[in-house]
């Protein structure tokens, strides 16, 4: 089944346990995928985009999700 939520910059965070401003310089200079919706000027990915992402992202070493 797909996971069509829409996660925020804050979500993104909690999920790979970074802070806020680090996912904003993540699409800054293009490490995170584009976003899925844009509202009002502000970008949300889908849970299942970021979810991909994360564990193709370097650093990532097999950690598992723990949603």
């Amino acid at each position: 089944m797909t996971d069509r939520t829409l996660w925020s910059y804050a979500e993104i965070a909690a999920h790979i346990r970074v802070q806020v401003d680090t996912v904003r310089s993540y699409r800054k200079h293009g490490h995170l995928p584009a976003p899925d919706v844009v509202e009002s000027g502000k970008p949300f990915w889908y849970a299942d985009t970021i979810r991909a992402w994360s564990a193709r992202r370097p650093g990532n070493r097999g950690r598992r999700d723990p949603d």
